[in-house]
């Protein structure tokens, strides 16, 4: 198979040529079979964030058959592969992430992840519900691909294998956070930065693009409102902040349907928990709010917290009562440079046909490969998933335990690396 790639890739790309579409289309097609048998193995033994170990091993053991410097233990479980051309260039990043999800799976597949893991001290079912089994199938067999021409690549590429996308365990760090801190950007050079990302509601072989905001700002608060325990049959006599919390909630929805200009970029913000009370007869002393911020804009994102802020500590002195609210630092916005995007728009166009690549509306999900894309020009991009016999309202969304995806769509990922790295190495479309 190996000898087939390097033979297809000799004849067709001479030294510091402009990229040969077909030529990456044939040698994914070449390696399909092994990238499926890749993707099924990593799907049967999913493993949680910062808990990766034998998936980081699978990686760096193809990475180093391929001959790549190897770099393991990045952000406690995440692999670097690292492949310098034999020609003088740049240096770009593609990343995949590896971490699995504590969902049981319910898909009666032969490769069905029957795995469990702790989270938050429960034993759980373990789950590749989001297709970070297919981004590392997909990063593996463009690493294949791409090593297969080293000594005609015009520059350095590194594979970023990243654990913890979906947050590290409660007191850890992770994540491409810490990619990024422990220095795999800044220790090779590397200038810009693809993600692809796919969509079990979207057919295969098509692409989705947003420039600027892509993807959301995620945070989470907390707000702790105090009042004055007191009996429930004389609520005067103390401080009720139950209902603080309540008018608390409601306020908090004034925020976004009243105070922030929607125009300009969506917003969200939720109360996902409430806790507070032990009995029907006892108004308690302290109630507790918990939720997420969703934002596209940086400048919104700040007005937002501190309207957070002010309306909660408000209306709790309203009633007597008072809140403290904090706010975790969270994932960035995900941000796809303008002018990146402009770039590498033709290279997506090319390599799955221009009617398949679709601009689309932002999304309020968050994304931790933003952190690498606000260190330098990024493009991440989503790619379809969805058998397109299927309707896309009926496709399992991601994190659910019916998530499926359709394993037509690896070529095309395998292809969408592939491509973007030379083009951009390659200077093709412009600088």
């Amino acid at each position: 198979m190996r000898l087939l790639i390097f033979f297809l890739l000799g004849i067709t790309l001479p030294l510091c040529a402009q990229t040969d579409y077909a030529a990456t289309a044939e040698s994914a097609d070449a390696l399909a079979d092994e990238v499926i048998t890749w993707r099924r193995h990593v799907h049967q033994y999913p493993e949680l964030s910062n808990r990766e170990t034998e998936t980081a091993k699978y990686i760096a053991a193809h990475l180093e058959q391929l001959g790549l410097e190897v770099r393991t233990g990045v952000a406690h479980t995440g692999v670097v592969g690292i492949l310098r051309g034999g020609q003088p260039g740049g240096v770009v990043a593609l990343r995949a992430d590896i971490d699995a999800l504590p969902v049981t799976e319910r898909a009666d597949l032969p490769y069905a992840s029957k795995a469990t893991g702790e989270y938050r001290g429960e034993e759980v079912g373990v789950m590749h519900a989001c297709g970070h089994d297919t981004h590392v199938a997909m990063l593996m067999g463009a690493a294949e691909v791409l090593s297969a021409q080293q000594a005609s690549i015009p520059g350095t590429i590194v594979f970023l294998f990243q654990p913890a996308e979906e947050g590290a365990p409660e007191g850890e760090e992770g994540g491409a956070k810490l990619m990024v801190e422990e220095g795999v950007l800044k220790d090779y050079g590397v200038e810009a930065a693809f993600g692809i990302h796919i969509n079990s509601q979207t057919p295969v072989g098509h692409v989705n693009y947003k420039p600027g905001g892509a993807m959301a700002a995620s945070n989470s608060f907390r707000i702790e409102v105090k009042g004055k325990q007191a009996h429930g049959s004389t609520p005067w006599a103390g401080v009720d902040p139950i209902t603080a919390a309540a008018q608390i909630v409601v306020g908090l929805q004034m925020i976004v349907a009243r105070q922030t200009e929607l125009t300009k970029e969506p917003a969200v913000i939720s109360v996902g928990k409430i806790e507070g009370g032990v009995r029907s007869n006892i108004i308690p002393e302290e109630v507790t709010l918990i939720g997420t911020i969703r934002t596209l804009d940086e400048e919104m994102k700040e007005e937002i917290f501190e309207r957070i802020r002010q309306t909660a500590t408000s209306i709790a002195e309203s009633s007597g009562a008072s809140a403290e609210v904090s706010i975790d630092e969270g994932y960035p916005v995900t941000y796809n440079d303008p002018a990146m995007t402009a770039r590498m728009l033709p290279t997506v166009q090319a390599t799955v046909g221009e009617e398949h690549v679709h601009l689309v509306r932002p999304i309020t999900g968050a994304e931790d490969f933003s952190f690498y894309a606000k260190e330098v020009p990024s493009l991440f991009l989503f790619l379809g998933g969805m058998d397109p016999e299927m309707d896309p309202a009926e496709a399992p969304g991601h994190h659910t335990p019916d998530f499926v995806i359709d394993e037509r769509s690896l070529t095309y990922g395998v292809q969408l690396y592939t491509n973007l790295a030379l083009d951009y190495l390659n200077g093709q479309n412009g600088k």
